[in-house]
């Protein structure tokens, strides 16, 4: 047995970009677990911490979290349970879902805000960090643009694999780095961090807090399948997903409140730098990016490698040549345009979901025929993107989402009826 999966992992690309991963390249939860929390240390979380600090006091937070966190969680689970069930790639998912040639629209826009969140990961790297070094020296700052974007390209383009090792490094130095400051500057506060939230506007319902906790990180969720399809079995998928999202996005918005409340930043950075740890704060706000920029590239790599029937290897060399080089300019413009598109792809993910519980033989059967576009599942995403950007009651992304359960539930029923 060891000496036939040897052969065949010798002729098979380990990442799998064109096929199911089979049971022999399968991965079990501790490594799981690490990849996905690694995965949800997204610092642009801390972002929506920060909002729900300064429109919340601590109860109101925390019921945010929980109900937005739910939400979350069962959104990635489902994906994370499909990935590992069907070994395949969202790409590959999308293919069944929404037709040969139809799954390039979702490919195409998984790839684009992937990039463009792995270009403004660099930059929340490399600006503030040349910033307490060189001052505004713009030298310095490009050359840390470049070595993070080399770096962080580099762990990508290896795969699963180095996925895996950085994961293993930074998830625990992140967590237990992140949480000593967070808690020495709770300490040098004006009493209980109860009474530290006690400062919020109150002008925010938990409601729209609970939006902002999905929106955080709905749209990266919707690449879930392109890691737990490495997932031992389908339990394990679902679990190490939804428990790292919960911790993980937990995580953030903690210390971007605490950030917040202690220096009116949004960055557990600053809150390192105001308490004099000047090195860890650098340690852990690369490793912090480092381990969602790295996944965001792997996927932007999947995505393109199905666009123009290349190898993942190459797509993510381009992807991440790009997202370096725009991630400045990214930084300082096209945060406000990524989060509209974030809202494109929940539509997405749920069309996925549905796709594959209601065809399921046609996920067992590998010669199954594919179509070559569903305009159903193709209108819900555009239908759904559009009334998530544009309806302003509710939350966004499962607006969009019921949209297009819609528009894909009457494609099925017109298909079953011809």
């Amino acid at each position: 047995m060891t000496t036939a999966n040897s052969a065949e992992q010798g002729k098979v690309d380990i990442d799998f970009a064109e096929c199911a991963v089979p049971k022999w390249s399968r991965r079990r939860f501790v490594t799981m677990f690490m990849i996905m929390l690694g995965f949800t240390f997204f610092s642009a979380s801390m972002w929506a911490g920060q909002q729900l600090a300064a429109g919340l006091d601590f109860w109101g937070f925390l019921k945010s979290l929980l109900f937005g966190g739910a939400i979350l969680g069962l959104y990635t689970g489902l994906l994370g349970y499909v990935g590992a069930k069907t070994g395949m790639s969202m790409d590959l998912l999308a293919q069944k879902a929404f037709g040969e040639k139809g799954s390039y629209l979702s490919s195409a826009m998984i790839s684009f805000t992937q990039i463009g969140w792995f270009g403004v990961g660099i930059a929340m790297f490399a600006i503030p960090v040349a910033g307490e070094l060189f001052g505004d020296s713009k030298t310095a700052m490009w050359a840390l643009v470049i070595v993070a974007g080399v770096c962080m390209t580099a762990s990508a383009y290896f795969g699963i694999d180095s996925l895996t090792v950085i994961s293993y490094i930074a998830v625990p130095l992140v967590a237990v780095l992140g949480t000593v400051a967070m808690v020495m500057a709770v300490r040098q506060g004006n009493g209980t961090i109860v009474d530290q939230f006690a400062v919020s506007s109150g002008s925010l319902t938990v409601v729209g807090g609970a939006g902002l906790v999905v929106g955080s990180f709905v749209s990266g969720g919707t690449a879930t399948p392109n890691f737990t399809r490495f997932a031992k079995d389908a339990k394990t998928g679902t679990i190490a997903t939804v428990v790292a999202f919960f911790i993980g996005n937990s995580l953030m918005f903690f210390f971007g409140a605490i950030a917040y409340i202690f220096v009116g930043g949004n960055d557990i950075f600053e809150v390192m730098i105001r308490l004099n740890l000047f090195y860890m704060a650098v340690l852990v706000l690369g490793l912090n990016i480092w381990t969602t920029n790295d996944n965001a590239l792997y996927t932007a790599g999947l995505g393109l490698a199905n666009i123009f029937h290349q190898k993942k290897k190459p797509m993510v060399l381009v992807s991440g040549i790009i997202g370096t080089i725009l991630s400045v300019w990214l930084y300082y413009n096209f945060t406000k345009w990524l989060n509209i598109l974030n809202c494109t792809l929940p539509p997405v993910g749920i069309i996925l979901v549905l796709s594959y519980f209601m065809n399921k033989k046609d996920y067992e059967d590998p010669v199954a025929e594919t179509q070559v576009v569903n305009w159903f599942a193709v209108g819900g995403v555009i239908l759904g993107a559009v009334v998530a950007n544009l309806v302003s009651w509710g939350i966004a992304s499962i607006n969009g989402m019921v949209v297009a359960a819609v528009c894909y539930l009457v494609g099925q029923t017109v298909r079953k009826k011809k």
